[in-house]
């Protein structure tokens, strides 16, 4: 298994859907990267040479920001936001939709499952 960005990518898969197991590299990234390593995206992950796959992680720790370092930065703005008291923060704090969606019959995900009124009847 090749070992990118701390993540074991799998050896059977094509490069550009093997790069996309590193959190922060989709595949328009992935295929960025290929195109930056002269890599043909269509080869799989086994057929690389070790210098490919040292090129592929230094392209990646060079220009990109991925898995740690992302995750950390993506919760570093969320607490800022919740700090400062804006209106997106608040809804972090409460654990509620950001982005304006409606709240009255959907956002099970972000609410967690429905918890029953007491004395409220089904009509």
């Amino acid at each position: 298994m090749a070992r990118i960005a701390g993540v074991n990518i799998p050896t059977q898969k094509r490069v550009e859907i093997a790069l996309s197991y590193i959190f922060g590299i989709g595949r328009t990234r992935a295929i960025e990267i290929c195109q930056k390593c002269n890599i043909s995206f269509e080869r799989r992950v086994n057929e690389l040479t070790e210098q490919e796959v040292i090129n592929i992680r230094e392209t990646i720790s060079r220009d990109y920001i991925v898995e740690g370092d992302l995750r950390r930065e993506t919760a570093m703005n969320i607490k800022r936001l919740m700090d400062l008291g804006t209106y997106r923060g608040l809804r972090h704090r409460k654990g509620l939709p950001v982005r304006g969606q409606r709240t009255n019959t959907n956002a099970r995900t972000r609410k967690g499952p429905a918890r029953p009124i007491a004395g409220k009847k089904k009509v």
